[in-house]
């Protein structure tokens, strides 16, 4: 799989580069597409090798190759492939032509070739990252997809406040990848070694007595470079301001990739040998036992003390906000203090749970992202299509890309115009909101059972509180959409026979088969709930 995403990435940066060629951003796009679903494939079939049960060292052990890394990265190459799909997709007309809008200047997506290249480098890099079984491996790792994020995030050169947000990006996720490196220096310094199953087999071996606090010092570190790079509080600050600069379809890529593959290498790294988890004390005495929870312990509560910031803050904070992106910013930190949470208890059932959350909040995050550019389309063409979009041309300053929704007013009433959409983004916020029976509910439901059944009472209960505080946000937004009744911005004109535009059919195909997901899964929940167990069972396997 890794050779077929370089593989691609050498063909585009060759047809990039030829003189005379003609091809497309909207080709080389789907070129990605199609990789990102050919490597899924090929990932999915590698699960059936017997041997990868006990997990397989490649690259000299730089990398492990187990059951969580292959099914996890094929998770990353469908949802790679589902964002990518809608963003270059340019709308029709609603008069039932097949023509394109000639006056509409929405912008679809980025004209720039390399855009596919940069995707392509950021999966790449969230796909080693996950397999990593290094420091030296994990740190490049960690960069390629780093780098190629803050890329990502100012490659709209026209808009001010998206060139403005990749630089605060860029700075301040330089200096998270500073406190991881210094972290791996520390526990080198310490061991001389940098392979994470051999450092784990040294500390084993080592008195009691001789215990530094140098590692870790340097274990620390690592954890909280990553604990920023997910946005989890007191690390957060950067996340709103950079998410409601930067356009919706790049959020769309920041709030789910990045998370998808630090979460499970976090998850990877607390069940690995260097921590010493809970399960590997058991027939070991004396200073093995202490060399384990010297690991373990510092780790479990920054995990903890984090999570419960996270879910306080995301909560909290979020009920001040007007403007969407920022309010799913504060969300999303809501959902990584319960990621947190089930990281910290690192039991069974928590890995389970937690493994379950991640893949229901990438899909639903994704869905409520792709509805979001949908009434984008809408909205904008207002703008450029009806004669009252050209009186109030001056209001487009508010959404400098072209078609993003910027504010919550902007969808006052949209229940009337666009009723499925709205539909759709309000399965998704019940969703976010653990309402039943929806996807969302059953994964909170989870963390907070694997939570009380470990006996952390408090951070249970104070995960229902802000389940419920966060609740009212999103009905904030369902109760503009629906209970409104006359739209902010109409982008129906009896005059004008092109005041609305179709979404592509891929788009429409892809809300609407996401959006069942969530409401369709408590018929048939056996395949993801035994997938996770069995994943989560692999992880503990002695």
């Amino acid at each position: 799989m890794i050779i077929m995403i370089i593989i691609t990435i050498i063909t585009l940066i060759v047809a990039i580069a030829l003189p005379n060629t003609k091809i497309s951003p909207i080709q080389f796009a789907r070129l990605a597409a199609i990789s990102f679903l050919l490597c899924a494939f090929l990932s999915f079939n590698v699960l059936y090798i017997e041997s990868l049960g006990s997990g397989i060292g490649i690259f000299s052990g730089l990398y492990q190759v187990s059951p969580i890394t292959q099914s996890i990265e094929t998770f990353i190459y469908l949802i790679a492939s589902c964002i990518l799909i809608p963003w270059f997709i340019v709308p029709f007309a609603r008069n039932g032509s097949s023509r394109l809008l000639q006056n509409a200047t929405v912008n679809t997506g980025p004209i720039l070739s390399e855009y596919s290249l940069i995707l392509l480098f950021s999966v790449l890099g969230a796909t080693l990252l996950i397999s990593s079984a290094d420091l030296i491996s994990m740190y490049l790792s960690i960069e390629l997809q780093s780098f190629a994020v803050y890329i990502l995030a100012a490659i709209h050169r026209d808009s001010e406040s998206a060139t403005a947000a990749g630089l605060k990006y860029f700075l301040l996720g330089g200096l998270s990848s500073t406190w991881i490196l210094l972290g791996a220096a520390l526990i080198y310094s310490f061991t001389g070694l940098t392979n994470i199953e051999s450092i784990f087999s040294l500390v084993l071996t080592v008195e009691s007595s001789s215990y530094s606090i140098v590692p870790v010092l340097g274990l620390l570190f690592i954890v909280l470079g990553f604990l920023f790079k997910v946005a989890a509080a007191p690390l957060h600050n950067w996340a709103p301001d950079v998410y409601d600069d930067v356009p919706s379809s790049v959020t769309t890529w920041l709030t789910i990739m990045p998370k998808i593959s630090i979460i499970i290498f976090l998850l990877e790294l607390v069940n690995s040998s260097l921590l010493g988890s809970s399960f590997l004390t058991q027939g070991l005495e004396g200073s093995d036992v202490i060399a384990s929870s010297v690991w373990s312990l510092p780790l479990k509560n920054t995990l903890l003390v984090s999570s419960l910031l996270s879910l306080i803050i995301g909560s909290v904070v979020g009920l001040a906000q007007y403007r969407i992106k920022r309010l799913l910013a504060y969300s999303t930190i809501s959902h990584v203090g319960f990621l947190l949470l089930a990281l910290g208890i690192n039991t069974e059932q928590s890995t389970e749970s937690l493994i379950f959350y991640l893949l229901q909040y990438s899909i639903t995050n994704l869905n409520t992202f792709l509805i979001l550019l949908a009434f984008g389309y809408t909205l904008k063409s207002v703008y450029f299509t009806s004669d009252l979009g050209k009186k109030a041309v001056g209001k487009t300053s508010t959404r400098p890309s072209g078609m993003d929704i910027r504010y919550i007013s902007e969808l006052k009433a949209q229940f009337i115009t666009n009723p499925l959409l709205s539909l759709s983004l309000a399965l998704c916020l019940f969703s976010m909101a653990g309402i039943p029976p929806l996807l969302g509910f059953f994964a909170k439901q989870q963390i907070l059972y694997s939570a009380t059944y470990s006996g952390y009472y408090f951070m249970s209960i104070v995960a229902i509180i802000v389940s419920v505080i966060s609740a009212s946000y999103y009905l904030q937004i369902i109760k503009v959409m629906h209970f409104s009744t006359e739209p902010t911005i109409s982008s129906n004109t009896p005059s004008d026979t092109t005041s609305n535009i179709y979404i592509s059919n891929s788009h429409s195909m892809l809300i609407s088969v996401l959006t069942l997901s969530l409401v369709l899964f408590m018929l048939n929940p056996n395949i993801l709930l035994n997938s996770t167990h069995l994943l989560a069972l692999t992880i503990f396997q002695t």
